[in-house]
């Protein structure tokens, strides 16, 4: 049994039309034509407590992202590229049909389908001021209006909806964070001045746990509280929870930098603001537009832009620096340890995905310090494995068969770190195909482990990096090719990410994720993803400041899946240094037996 991770069922098709049947005639009792349901909780979160997952009740698709649109005789799930193929197997599609949003957005869908005249409502506390806009825009186009709800409609109908979590709240020691609050607030304070702030309402609860040195347990695989906070530029803050989640330990380490009031206190605070005047910074990417109503019906201004927390997290110092290290080397063990035992059980034919979910999860838990997996484990044999967000559960399980790919993308919480590795592994023999596509993944990723850039880069531009090989061969994959970690927090930490979307400058300190892949539905999905660290370069006659990426996460990549003579000299030089470079950090910490298995598979190759 997994300790972390479920395999539950926990949604089916044939729930979808009797639960949409029911919103209809919540919209009709209330006079309503539509009602939108995003996959959000109140502060915008990727991951959101089981109270918070309507969409997933409503609909049955279970993704991390998307948006449903309920109108009385038919309705939409907006999905991106991750999910086209989950979203069209866990939903009745008589019902409810998938849309793929590279090609519609949710607003360009509504714009077609709101009848003229209609009536599109939304719960003002599930979306920011930008998308409550767009939403204007899509139903003014089609003659429509839109309308917030004091309640949402999802939760009249959900009569066993599970109460909110009261986890409890505890400190972060001051070794792993590496700067006290008190240091922290005074920077936060001087970002504030310097936008002439006079308040700022911090709605992103990973911000919140990283300015006070907080963690809790409110959602599942991340050690978050969830709450919010005020932080005036002069004066005492505030931090909003649930009384019960309050710990002695974080009442003591907050002392008097902060005053813990009930979460029932919040939008009384928010009229206190307004009342004050000044000027309040609500976060663009997670403020509710609920919020900006609130302090504005107050009599208080408004300023929407970037929480400067965010950015100020995403540049780790030099404890979580640190922290990290030692995470990924005794991650990687664990790793190194799962392989080699999967090496040798896989070809005897009885393992199944989720045999190898509990197994690379119990040699975590033999390290003694693993808190939480960062986040379900995708665990993908054959055709599943083109699933890029795949949920092995007990009716999707498939055996991990002989001449197939099986990929597995996983993550530890340490108190120290932590981590995201995706390892892709041939059992038997591969097709040509396999290779070749493998080896194409592989030359991306090199070339974003390799890439120098200058100060002031951003993402978006060294995206194409991982990309050129496949687009060569007329391939692409559909997601990013990596996102920010957080330091004991979210396994997926913004502002800076390198995807075509990767607006935000690369800073020194950053932590990302490098994972380019290839999918082909039906057949096989190849990832490999290690951790990286934008750290300084220094290159010779240069004139510009340059960064690079050093390599956190050590483990063997297939080498019965790459093809050397696609591959330049300079290519398989870096595989071959990577490799005795895991060899060099795992090798002391390995029993015999797997240190002998280490040796074979990071052997030199070209």
């Amino acid at each position: 049994m997994a300790r972390f991770q479920s395999f539950d069922d926990s949604t089916s098709p044939s729930q979808g039309p009797q639960r949409i049947a029911k919103l209809r005639d919540e919209l009709a009792r209330r006079g309503y034509d539509g009602f939108i349901v995003p996959r959000a909780d109140e502060h915008q979160g990727e991951y959101v407590p089981k109270c918070a997952e309507r969409l997933a009740w409503l609909t049955g698709f279970t993704g991390s992202a998307g948006t449903a649109v309920i109108f009385r005789n038919e309705a939409a799930l907006v999905v991106d590229g991750r999910y086209t193929v989950q979203a069209a197997e866990q939903v009745d599609t008589s019902v409810i049909s998938p849309v793929q949003m590279a090609e519609t957005s949710a607003e360009d869908w509504i714009s077609t389908h709101l009848p003229s005249g209609g009536v599109l409502a939304y719960d003002p506390w599930l979306h920011t001021a930008d998308s409550v806009k767009r939403l204007e825009q899509a139903v003014s186009r089609a003659g429509g209006a839109l309308t917030p709800v004091d309640i949402n409609l999802v939760d009249v109908i959900w009569i066993d909806r599970p109460l909110p979590p009261q986890a409890p709240v505890r400190p972060h020691p001051l070794d792993y964070a590496g700067e006290s609050a008190v240091s922290k607030l005074e920077r936060i304070r001087k970002k504030m001045a310097d936008a002439k702030v006079d308040a700022l309402v911090v709605s992103d609860p990973h911000n919140f746990a990283w300015a006070f040195n907080l963690r809790g347990g409110d959602v599942g695989h991340t050690p978050l509280p969830l709450g919010y906070a005020i932080i005036p530029r002069e004066g005492r803050a505030k931090l909003f929870f649930d009384p019960a989640k309050i710990t002695n330990e974080a009442g003591a380490a907050v002392g008097d930098l902060a005053e813990f009031v009930p979460i029932n206190g919040f939008q009384g605070a928010l009229d206190d603001l307004g009342q004050r005047g000044g000027k309040v910074r609500v976060d663009s990417a997670t403020g509710a537009v609920a919020l900006i109503r609130r302090v504005e019906a107050a009599g208080g201004a408004v300023d929407v832009g970037a929480d400067p927390i965010s950015l100020m997290k995403a540049v780790k110092n030099e404890a979580e620096i640190a922290g990290s290290r030692t995470a990924h080397r005794r991650d990687g063990v664990a790793v190194a340890r799962f392989l080699a035992w999967l090496d040798r059980e896989a070809p005897k034919g009885a393992l199944t995905e989720i045999d190898a979910v509990e197994a690379l999860e119990a040699f975590r838990i033999e390290t003694g310090a693993l808190k939480n997996i960062s986040f379900p484990s995708i665990s993908g044999a054959g055709p599943n494995a083109a699933l890029p967000h795949y949920r092995v559960t007990s009716s999707s399980n498939r055996p991990i068969k002989r001449n197939q790919i099986f990929l597995i993308d996983s993550g530890a919480q340490y108190e120290d770190g932590t981590t995201d590795i995706t390892r892709t592994v041939v059992v038997g023999e591969p097709s040509a195909e396999m290779k070749d596509r493998f080896t194409r993944v592989l030359k991306g990723h090199i070339a974003i482990a390799q890439v120098v850039f200058p100060k002031g880069t951003t993402g978006a531009q060294i995206d194409s990096f991982a990309r050129k090989p496949l687009w060569e061969a007329g391939l692409d994959f559909d997601h990013g090719t990596g996102h920010g970690i957080g330091s004991y927090l979210s396994v997926h930490e913004g502002p800076q990410r390198i995807a075509k979307t990767g607006t935000t400058p690369l800073e020194i300190g950053m932590m990302l994720s490098n994972e380019p892949g290839f999918y082909k539905p039906g057949a096989y999905g190849i990832r490999i993803e290690n951790l990286v660290l934008v750290e300084p370069r220094q290159i010779l006659g240069g004139d510009r400041e340059m960064f690079g990426f050093e390599t956190l996460t050590f483990s063997p990549i297939d080498l019965r899946l790459v093809d050397t003579s696609i591959m330049t000299q300079d290519e398989i030089a870096w595989l071959n240094a990577y490799h005795a470079q895991v060899r060099d950090k795992l090798a002391s910490k390995l029993d015999a037996e797997t240190k002998a298995w280490l040796e074979e598979a990071t052997r030199p190759v070209g």
